[in-house]
């Protein structure tokens, strides 16, 4: 399978943002529990214009990486991996698997509970981490296998949007979402009257999640929906489109994500941690992302095979699936966010980061060293 240009660039991209994720998280956790960990943790929670610099990140920032997913998606539905249904249709059936088996298999432990709430939390897969994996395993990796666990990412990063958009969406004000509906409708009849320059959609972006942040439902849907009002033209390097998805790219691999892992993962442990995992939320995230995504994935991936809905690439074996579906375990970025949206209760939310980050370590060592041992086989 030959790699296009823009894939092989957005794959390079993630997974050099994926390697220096590991690396900031490292640091953070290390600083949260050093000797200067009180001033570390006051630091994030510094007060700036009424919110927490946190909350900056998580609201602001991270508005930005929903920017560039809604960019890629788009480009992948109209001339990526997701263009042609027959080769959409197994990363889509998979994906689908990768969400409904985690959340089943968390809501098994926590349904009618203080915290089934956590139950999108395991759904979801970290593009930049998973493919910062695969990375490591050099050249061996066929190239189907990349676009397989992109594409499925991909998805499973849209699932993750609109469970948000459904489940995580409290109270409605439903003037503020009509004024940001209503930007959104001016940014797409400008679209259609073919303006491509990008300052007018920028500048209506901004006002667009200053409502959305105001109407209750998350103001990072914002950066989703403003992507598929971007011309995207022809799809060609000179469209606004992949002007700004190729602008986008290093600022959100290499400053917005580390900053929202090091700004979230500043978790002090202290020496009775373990005794916080001993709960049904915990077992449930750590049981759906090591065990729930690789059997969604493989169980959904051969179903749409065996009913003839979609087909396995002529140099994938199941096998390579399985592998896949053990890297989507590493839930981290989006894990995390649905964490904090889930939750209220300090300590749910502190321990349910440690079982993600438990859960993702297991996913990624797993997912590499079983992928190894198969590529090496073949060889």
């Amino acid at each position: 399978m030959k790699l296009t240009k823009t894939f092989k660039a957005f794959f390079e991209n993630e997974k050099s943002g994926g390697l220096l994720l590991l690396f900031v998280t490292v640091i953070s956790l290390y600083a949260a529990n050093s000797s200067f960990s009180p001033e570390y943790i006051a630091f994030w929670e510094k007060d700036l214009g009424g919110h927490s610099i946190t909350h900056w990140i998580n609201d602001g920032l991270m508005t930005i990486f929903f920017l560039l997913i809604g960019l890629e998606l788009e480009r992948e539905i109209y001339h990526g991996e997701l263009s042609n249904i027959k080769n959409a249709s197994l990363p889509i059936m998979a994906a689908f698997g990768g969400m409904l088996v985690p959340a089943a298999a968390f809501l098994a432990l926590n349904f009618k509970t203080e915290t089934q709430n956590g139950a999108g939390i395991p759904m979801a897969t970290d593009i930049a981490f998973a493919i910062g994996i695969l990375s490591l395993l050099g050249n061996k990796v066929p190239a189907s296998l990349k676009v397989f666990l992109t594409a499925l990412a991909v998805i499973d990063d849209l699932g993750a949007i609109i469970v948000i958009a459904i489940f995580y969406t409290t109270t409605i004000s439903f003037l503020n979402l009509a004024i940001a509906l209503g930007i959104w409708i001016l940014l797409f009849i400008l679209n259609r009257m073919k303006i491509h320059n990008l300052i007018p959609y920028l500048i209506g972006g901004v006002i667009m999640w200053y409502f959305m942040l105001n109407s209750g439902i998350h103001a990072t849907i914002t950066g989703v929906i403003l992507a598929f009002v971007i011309p995207f033209g022809d799809g060609s390097e000179k469209t606004s489109s992949y002007r700004l998805q190729h602008f986008l790219h290093k600022p959100v691999a290499f400053v917005i994500l580390p900053l929202f892992a090091i700004a979230n993962t500043c978790i002090a442990i202290d020496s009775n941690w373990h005794v916080g995992l001993n709960h049904p939320n915990t077992f449930g995230i750590i049981l759906g992302l090591v065990i729930g995504k690789p059997l969604g994935i493989i169980l959904f991936s051969s179903i749409g095979v065996s009913a003839g809905l979609c087909a396995l690439p002529k140099n994938l074996k199941w096998a390579h699936i399985l592998g896949a579906g053990m890297l989507g375990g590493i839930g981290f970025t989006m894990s995390i966010f649905i964490t904090l949206l889930a939750f209220k209760d300090p300590e749910i939310i502190l321990y349910s980061k440690i079982s993600i980050l438990i859960a993702s370590l297991l996913s990624g060592v797993l997912g590499f060293a079983y992928l190894k041992f198969i590529l090496g086989k073949n060889k």
